[in-house]
């Protein structure tokens, strides 16, 4: 094996790992954005519909101020969304090359919705002072419809890229003959969207509540908190256990249709039944797990719900078509990370559907509210892990079974590519750090407004009603002057 592995880093490019680095420093970045871009509509959506048909205006308050910060973040990812576009022409020029008129359509599916996105967006800010109230409710409905459509494209794309199909090889080794429908809607394709889509909607529901978890704990305890709160909150409950299931059923196709990829993600070295699953642990180059949690025979179990299931090992394949054992520990690490932190949302969500089924209110336990307060955070390190395991996992294949990652990089010397990383890293930062400065103006402002201090500034949109005439226009009129919150 150590001889096959020397073989095989001889012939890796030099540039393959600066390529590689690149990639997964832009894509863990503009990953953190991208639960905001597809869910926060429909939870800002959400808010609103309450605040009409209750005539509540905190909710109304709280939809205004969510819209805001989700024109924001689309602006961010509009940066770091194309920058992954470009790169993946730059930096894998063997895979768009030859593959991209297979699995293409899924990024152009992307394109458009991201217009589309744009658009309503725009509409939807401007409506806030412009339009009737329910006109501009329905104009809103079709954005969180934008965002899974983009959603749909990106997830083709990449179950595309897991499991390729819709192509049949010429004889210059080239795809001819492809079949969209089939491109598209690929064995992984289904799975994939759904785990996806959920794991957004349940983080960004957990990231809006904790901002409003911590103003609880802090003290303030007002109703624009409270409704702050229990509205993302309730959204990411229900569907925390939805997504454990989505996430077995992933687990499963992926055992079935990605042994291999499979494998790398349970640690298994040798193919067999009752085969042990590992909690954590480290494979090692002579395929044994150092360290972690040895449950006998439970992989076999949940794999295929007997222990007399038969697992594929990492050994079955020559070294050439298997992620390393660092790669696998990686992928395992990540996906251990993954579930088990699910399985402590589920928790979570169980506690928060007891108290409310039994008082019809929130806990009264200050460590529920610290425990909201850490969720959305670890809902961000979970679709970060979820990415690393299906990206990781499918080592060394770009297009799995059919082009490994060697040959689509990039013949750029790698040097330039280090200095290009080093160039991206540090507009990112830049770009992250004025994303944050702009959040944590707004929140002062709305704080102040909330308070009172705003009121002699000129037209602060905070604190003018939502609907209806600019506050310098009905300086008379009640509610004109203040705005029932404190923060975001």
């Amino acid at each position: 094996m150590n001889a096959a592995a020397a073989l095989l880093a001889d012939s890796t490019p030099g540039q393959l790992l600066p390529a590689r680095e690149m990639m997964a420093f832009t894509l863990a970045s503009h990953i953190m954005l991208v639960p905001f871009g597809v869910a926060l509509p429909f939870v800002t959506l959400v808010m609103h519909y309450r605040g009409m048909r209750k005539n509540d205006p905190v909710a109304l308050l709280l939809a205004r101020r969510w819209s805001a910060v989700m024109a924001v973040q689309f602006a961010i990812g509009i940066v770091t969304g194309t920058v992954l576009s470009f790169e993946f022409g730059l930096l894998w020029p063997g895979m768009m090359g030859r593959w991209g008129d297979v699995f293409g359509l899924g990024f152009g599916v992307e394109a458009w919705a991201f217009f589309l996105e744009a658009i309503l967006i725009a509409i939807y800010l401007y409506g806030w002072r412009r339009l009737k109230p329910r006109t501009h409710f329905w104009l809103g409905v079709p954005l969180p419809l934008a965002a899974l459509m983009g959603a749909f494209g990106i997830i083709a794309a990449n179950s595309w890229m897991n499991t390729p199909q819709g192509f049949t090889l010429g004889a210059d080794g080239n795809p001819v003959d492809v079949t969209v429908r089939q491109a598209v809607f690929t064995p992984m394709f289904g799975p994939e969207y759904w785990h996806f889509v959920v794991a957004m909607f349940l983080t960004a529901g957990y990231v809006v509540a904790g901002v409003y978890a911590v103003g609880w704990l802090r003290g303030r305890r007002d109703r624009y908190h409270r409704l702050g709160f229990t509205v993302p909150f309730t959204v990411a409950a229900i569907l925390t256990p939805l997504q454990f299931f989505l996430g077995d059923n992933i687990a499963r196709q992926v055992f079935q249709k990605q042994p291999i990829k499979f494998a790398a993600t349970e640690l298994v070295w040798n193919t067999g039944t009752h085969v042990p699953e590992y909690l954590f642990g480290r494979l090692q180059e002579d395929g044994t797990v150092k360290g972690g949690l040895k449950f006998p025979q439970l992989d076999s179990i949940l794999a295929g719900f007997s222990p007399d299931t038969q697992v594929t090992g990492l050994s079955s394949v020559p070294a050439a078509d298997r992620p390393t054992a660092t790669q696998a520990t990686i992928a395992h690490w990540a996906f251990d990370i993954m579930a088990t932190i699910g399985s402590v949302l589920i928790l979570l969500a169980l506690w928060y559907a007891w108290c409310w089924w039994r008082r019809r209110d929130l806990p009264a336990s200050r460590w529920f509210f610290r425990s909201a307060a850490v969720a959305g955070v670890a809902s961000v390190i979970t679709v970060e892990c979820g990415w690393i395991t299906t990206e990781v996992g499918r080592q060394p294949w770009i297009v799995y079974q059919n082009m490994r990652v060697s040959e689509a990089v990039t013949p750029t010397a790698a040097a330039s590519l280090w200095t290009m990383f080093g160039i991206v890293a540090a507009v990112y930062v830049l770009i992250f750090g004025a994303f944050l400065t702009v959040l944590l103006k707004m929140r002062t402002r709305w704080r102040l407004a909330g308070s009172g201090a705003a009121a002699a500034s000129v037209d602060p949109p905070e604190t003018d009603t939502p609907y209806g005439p600019r506050a310098e226009h009905a300086a008379a009129a009640p509610g004109a002057g203040g705005a029932p919150g404190s923060e975001s």
